[in-house]
């Protein structure tokens, strides 16, 4: 389960990360870059969540 868990987590930083960068290109690329690193940390974070409810 853990190697599960590891791709998911990457899997929800990449959206996330994707997210806050598209987010953020509208005002400039410092707030594209802190809005990714923040969008991939929710991504991690509550992705890996959703992975260990859904399988336990």
């Amino acid at each position: 389960m853990g190697g599960v868990k590891g791709l998911v987590g990457f899997v929800g930083m990449s959206v996330g990360g994707w997210l806050g960068w598209w987010l953020g290109m509208f005002e400039g690329i410092g707030t594209a870059v802190i809005l990714s690193a923040i969008g991939s940390g929710f991504g991690l974070y509550y992705f890996r969540k959703l992975a260990e409810w859904y399988l336990e």
